[in-house]
């Protein structure tokens, strides 16, 4: 395990307009507001086709495919994440979420883009910290937090 010790900075409650798009809308404000890391909750509504990433292909492979599935229908959504810049200075959210519809739910990477449905209300929460960013890693091809 590896650490870092923050402090909380300024709080943001966000609502989110129809149409507009996770992660996009989030790094998006997280740039214009010069918040370099944050946690990031998220309550609101997902839009028909929204597209989730929902795990890989193969867990054992070193670069895996990523499996998406598509959102059928308007869902009821709560995500959490959090936000890092990369190594290019640019804010990154890593945010899973859960979207729920008549009893099913599907969790996943929100990364592929999910629209908002109606509403939606972000709580951002900046963290005071030098430290922490996302950086490609060459074994996986993931952009991790490397702390």
């Amino acid at each position: 395990m590896k650490y870092l010790e923050a402090t909380l900075g300024r709080i943001f409650i966000l609502r989110l307009e129809q149409g507009e798009k996770i992660p996009a809308i989030i790094q998006d404000f997280a740039e214009k507001h010069q918040i370099n890391s944050a946690l990031v909750h998220f309550l609101g509504g997902a839009d028909k086709g929204s597209k989730v990433v929902v795990g890989p292909e193969d867990g054992q492979a070193l670069k895996p495919r990523k499996m998406m599935t598509e959102l059928q229908g308007t869902s009821e959504t709560l995500g959490v994440g959090t936000l890092f810049r990369n190594e290019q200075g640019k804010p990154v959210l890593h945010m899973h979420a859960a979207f729920g519809r008549e009893g099913k739910t599907v969790a996943g990477c929100v990364r592929e883009g999910v629209d908002i449905w109606q509403i939606g209300e972000v709580v951002m929460i900046e963290l005071n910290t030098s430290e922490g960013s996302r950086k490609i890693d060459p074994t996986t091809g993931f952009e991790l937090l490397e702390i």
